[in-house]
């Protein structure tokens, strides 16, 4: 398993984030974070990224211990969230090159083709503070596929992008996925999704409601996430 969370709870002063989530993630695999707003997404992306650590229970990643062996964990990984993390001064050539700074295993002869891949190439010397949105979650994409992660996080990635921007992410993903990439995506459009991801977990207040469990016919993480958002208790 990648990723292994035993018991894990997480908390914000007097308000528990995640709630007790114990479950998997097999190696490999493509799954699809559901729930509502506030239902823990974002906190357990980042606490699989090792940005956050748990109030308690165990967070296992590569099967290394989280907290304890971050340094071995977080060259493996790649997250690309709503804060781009981005050095709005550099340019886009530049905030990639950061990347051979921090790790110089990673081929930068390769960071010329991925800003041609991300669509960027001619504004590759400009100032990132000039960028929309929508660039800045290509750089983003770019930036992961330099680091080419075994593991890799996104949180609404399709968010603030223009259709030819969505269909892109979409091409970085199946890319990523041919490659045997383990994935974990949240996002609110669960038919696009589904589309992309081959299990299902389901987050509602902080509490898991679906482990992560295989998808079946088109459709069933949409049925599911709505029946189970309309309960009132867990499960």
């Amino acid at each position: 398993m990648v990723v292994q969370l035993n018991n894990v709870s997480k908390r914000y002063g007097r308000r528990w984030a995640l709630v007790q989530l114990t479950f998997a993630i097999p190696e490999k695999s493509s799954v699809l974070l559901t729930g509502g707003n506030g239902a823990g997404k974002t906190t357990l992306l980042r606490m699989l990224a090792t940005s956050l650590k748990s109030t308690r229970g165990e967070v296992r990643i590569f099967d290394k211990l989280s907290g304890v062996d971050n340094d071995l964990i977080r060259p493996r990984l790649a997250l690309v969230t709503h804060d781009s993390h981005l050095y709005d001064d550099l340019s886009a050539e530049e905030n990639l090159s950061l990347v051979g700074h921090f790790l110089p295993w990673v081929d930068m002869r390769r960071m010329g083709d991925i800003l041609e891949r991300v669509g960027l190439a001619p504004r590759r010397a400009s100032a990132v503070r000039g960028f929309s949105a929508g660039m800045r979650r290509r750089l983003c994409m770019g930036r992961m596929l330099l680091v080419e992660p075994e593991l890799v996080l996104l949180d609404e990635p399709f968010g603030q992008l223009d259709p030819p921007g969505v269909a892109l992410v979409e091409e970085i993903i199946r890319e990523v996925q041919q490659k045997q990439v383990t994935l974990v995506m949240s996002t609110h459009d669960v038919e696009r999704g589904e589309a992309l991801c081959d299990h299902h977990l389901h987050l509602k207040s902080g509490r898991v409601l679906r482990a992560v469990e295989p998808l079946g016919e088109p459709g069933e993480a949409t049925r599911i996430a709505q029946e189970l958002e309309a309960r009132g208790g867990w499960h």
